[in-house]
């Protein structure tokens, strides 16, 4: 610092020299003798001595690489977006990600990179483009091809270009990979091959890396084995496709024989049949010949086994061809919602079929939730039928007026399990059919805890019905207190106050006292 004295005034030429402190990145500049480090004596432009010293920006604008090549940079000074002197905090480089236009760049994000954060990229970890950098962060000297970030999973088996296959979306599936451009275009069964049935996965050099190059497909032998051992050769097109390895294409025409192929025999595969040779002859007059009687003797008839035939065909054992029109021959023909039950849900125990000596009677599929509930008289003969049909099982049709509990009013509009049924989180817990007593309460709660009970019997009729709650049939002046003059005007809640003693609130409607002191 320089300092003089004047007619008593300081001087600091400092001061007077320098507009300000440099910021922390170039405080090692700081001085008089640093100044033409980055300033040409005479020239305000210091666009040259910043490229001087960062030589990394220097080499890319002259390669036409990144942000600073850009049309919006290139012919600016450095010093109108990096201004100095304004202090050891002031940022130097100030840099909104968010509202950065990474295109200017030349590298545009798409994809998942529009996805990554800048760190992400921009870090020491990465390889950079062998571009002389200080220490500290960077943005600078990526470089744009995908192995400069990502692992070359291929190993440099295949050409560099990552694109030509992959895209920026995802490295798996490569949409732009095509199989027909290579040298074994995938035809019928190939094209939904799993991919790995050919390009082996295997750890190459510590790391997995699966076969894409150097694979031989000169015949079918190099990845299917040879099931005839070389009996007929080794061309397999000469008998078989890439379409289906069991469809034959060879000269033989089996419809020739006594036993064409239909149905799904034209997929069995030959050596199923032919077991020993293709020349040995095959009993073929039944079914049974091939394929075990799965019914085990259930359809014998006069010690015979009727055929296959009268209920299944070649196009598979499934579904049978005995239909709703033939079981209505049968004892239990099929009626209602019966129609639409599938076979096995009456013929299938154990996984095996049973089509003989079955229950006819609903018990015989259906469980009888009602048991040891519902009195005995209210099940006849017919069983279930009495209450329910075999269309709609909650299809209800019973006579209520048979029990000595008539339906009337709001109670012929319920449904039975309302009153029948006790329900848990959705699940039957406990029925019930029969009461001690008919009383109100055995379904409906007391709101008026005992107040109206006669010889221990709550007889809600005496002022409601069946209709709603409201107390049609109360008349007052049938009570101990008979309302006249200015009594009738009241409310009912003028007297009747709710006690709040219990468990819930009720209203008092019968009292000890009477007298005109107990309210006025």
């Amino acid at each position: 610092m320089l300092i003089i004295w004047i007619d008593g005034t300081v001087l600091n030429l400092t001061a007077q020299i320098s507009p300000g402190k440099l910021t922390a990145a170039h405080e090692h500049l700081e001085g008089l003798a640093n100044c033409t480090e980055c300033h040409v004596l005479g020239d305000k432009n210091t666009t040259q001595k910043c490229l001087e010293c960062h030589i990394e920006i220097k080499d890319l604008i002259e390669k036409n690489r990144g942000y600073h090549a850009s049309s919006e940079v290139r012919e600016k000074e450095c010093h109108t977006c990096h201004g100095e002197h304004f202090g050891r905090d002031f940022k130097i480089v100030r840099l909104d990600k968010d509202e950065f236009n990474h295109d200017l760049t030349g590298y545009m994000l798409e994809g998942r990179h529009k996805e990554l954060k800048c760190e992400e990229c921009h870090n020491s970890q990465l390889v950079r483009n062998n571009v002389s950098q200080k220490k500290g962060n960077t943005y600078l000297g990526l470089m744009t091809g995908c192995t400069s970030c990502h692992e070359d999973y291929h190993q440099n088996t295949l050409n560099g270009n990552c694109i030509s296959c992959h895209s920026q979306e995802s490295f798996s599936p490569a949409p732009g990979f095509d199989h027909d451009k290579t040298e074994f275009p995938l035809i019928g069964m190939h094209q939904t091959a799993d991919c790995t049935g050919c390009h082996a996965i295997v750890n190459r050099n510590g790391r997995k890396f699966q076969l894409f190059s150097g694979i031989p497909f000169s015949g079918c032998v190099n990845c299917h084995d040879d099931v005839h051992m070389n009996k007929f050769g080794n061309d397999c097109r000469e008998c078989h496709n890439e379409f289906s390895f069991q469809n034959v294409n060879n000269n033989f025409d089996h419809n020739l024989t006594n036993f064409p192929l239909n149905g799904m025999h034209r997929s069995v595969d030959c050596k199923q049949c032919h077991t020993k040779s293709f020349t040995e002859p095959l009993v073929h007059d039944r079914c049974t010949n091939c394929h075990k009687d799965y019914h085990e003797k259930q359809f014998q008839r006069n010690g015979n086994s009727p055929d296959c035939i009268e209920c299944h065909d070649v196009n598979g054992f499934s579904p049978s061809l005995f239909g709703i029109d033939k079981h209505t021959l049968t004892a239990f023909p099929l009626e209602g919602a019966h129609m639409a039950t599938p076979c096995f849900s009456c013929h299938k125990e154990n996984n095996k079929w049973k089509f003989i000596n079955l229950q006819s009677e609903c018990s015989g599929c259906h469980e009888n939730v009602h048991e040891n509930y519902l009195d005995n008289k209210f099940v006849s003969d017919g069983g279930c039928k009495i209450c329910h049909n075999v269309s709609v099982w909650s299809d209800i049709n019973f006579d209520h007026n048979t029990t000595n509990f008539e339906l009337k009013g709001r109670h012929a509009e319920l449904n039975c399990r309302e009153c029948h049924f006790k329900q848990e989180n959705n699940y039957l817990k406990e029925q019930q059919f029969k009461w001690e007593q008919q009383n109100c309460t055995n379904c409906h709660t007391d709101i008026h805890y005992a107040q109206f009970d006669k010889n221990g019997k709550n007889d809600c009729e005496r002022c409601h019905t069946y209709n709603n709650w409201i107390p049609e049939k109360f008349s007052h002046d049938e009570s101990r207190f008979k309302l006249d003059g200015q009594h009738k005007n009241l409310a009912c809640s003028e007297c009747h106050k709710l006690n709040y003693y219990f468990e819930r609130p009720y209203v008092v409607f019968k009292f000890d006292d009477i007298s005109c002191e107990s309210c006025h």
